[in-house]
């Protein structure tokens, strides 16, 4: 397979000047809390989006894909902004428009976090573009800074109101330590996460229900917390309890109730968590991440039959704890497991599509690796 940089080369008959990279992330716990200045625990996969740009004298945005090298979709740089053409390539312009770039370039990009799968292969497109064109055009940008364009791409550009959890642990994950992440202010703190010395594996399932979150489900579960805040006169669910919740239950809808008492027990689960990983008590974060599920499952309602299968298939044969993981409505779960278990646990998932007659899942690991970086061509 010809390299990146000789594949840029072929198709814009120049070299590139920066070559970066993102990776993808597996959230531990702490699902649908990042837009309601929740805690959240991702890590870094090893799974990474790889882009090469380089400027041009023409004016134009021209993006290509490793994966569709046929294809070059050109635009002005005049013409980007929001309600511009574009499909997948409105996640790459985005972020040119985010990080103020008003000079023609060049990019292509090589994906290798899958799409869909809930592992967030935009945000490593987003964050390998964005450190790409901070080190290119000498930006300066912080890596906070960096999270929030590439926040405000995928929110104002492409119309999906994500919060900021995908954009930063895809910048700032280390290896080997899950990130504990503050949505508010996006203050981070390593915790140490090393299950193999404790004879324990995460697995990861690819259901291949694979989600698209721009259909609505995910705008209309944030609205629903963002309400909440506002009939409490509060900021976000950061600053409710349950106990105010309760007692404030006849002044908002069910559907309202129910969305934010998951917001509120999730953040709480964030908490234990890091207790948990840092005494090595893993059958408490087994237990932890089984209730992150069930609350996703029931009160926000996000998961559907083949993540609540392969959840419970996982715990049927002896998992610690299992759950769906990202935006929901299909793409992956995790499971916590022994590691002389992962044959059984995988054939234990495989048996329980193939009795609901679900597309046959896929199975991966990964251990905690570094956040996105780019690098000069000399």
């Amino acid at each position: 397979m010809p390299s990146l940089e000789n594949t840029y080369q072929e198709l814009f008959g120049h070299r590139a000047e920066v070559i970066a990279e993102a990776p993808g992330r597996v959230n531990l716990i702490g699902e649908h809390i990042d837009y309601s200045e929740g805690f959240v625990l991702p890590f870094a996969i090893a799974d990474r989006t790889f882009a090469a740009i380089a400027r041009n004298k023409d004016g134009l945005v021209r993006i290509a894909s490793q994966q569709r090298k046929n294809r070059i979709f050109t635009i002005d740089i005049k013409d980007v902004k929001p309600g511009s053409t574009g499909e997948w390539e409105k996640y790459v312009l985005g972020v040119i428009w985010t990080m103020g770039v008003t000079s023609g370039v060049d990019i292509l990009v090589d994906g290798h976090v899958p799409s869909g799968a809930g592992l967030s292969s935009s945000a490593a497109l987003e964050c390998s573009v964005a450190v790409g064109l901070n080190l290119l055009f000498d930006l300066k940008k912080s890596l906070e800074e960096i999270a929030r364009a590439a926040q405000k791409a995928e929110n104002d550009y492409v119309g999906m109101p994500c919060g900021i959890m995908d954009q930063s642990v895809s910048l700032m994950g280390r290896e080997g330590s899950a990130l504990l992440l503050d949505c508010r202010d996006l203050s981070t703190e390593s915790v140490p996460f090393d299950v193999a010395s404790a004879g324990l594996e995460l697995l990861i399932i690819d259901t291949q229900a694979h989600h698209a979150l721009v259909d609505g489900g995910y705008a209309e579960r944030r609205a629903s917390c963002e309400s909440v805040a506002a009939k409490f006169s509060i900021p976000s669910m950061r600053h409710l309890t349950m106990d105010v919740l309760e007692s404030r239950k006849s002044e908002i809808t069910e559907t309202e109730f129910i969305r934010a008492r998951h917001a509120v027990t999730e953040i709480q689960r964030v908490k234990d968590a890091v207790i948990a990983l840092r005494a090595s008590d893993f059958s408490t974060l087994g237990r932890l991440i089984n209730e992150s599920h069930f609350s996703l499952r029931d009160d926000y309602t996000v998961s559907c039959p083949e993540l609540d299968v392969a959840v419970d298939a996982s715990l049927a044969v002896g998992a610690l704890g299992s759950r769906m993981v990202g935006g929901g409505f299909g793409g992956s779960a995790i499971a916590l497991i022994k590691a002389d278990q992962i044959e059984s646990v995988k054939d234990s998932i495989r048996s329980a599509y193939s009795a609901k007659g679900f597309k046959a899942p896929r199975f991966f690991t990964s251990l905690p690796s570094a956040g996105a970086s780019a690098k000069l061509i000399s």
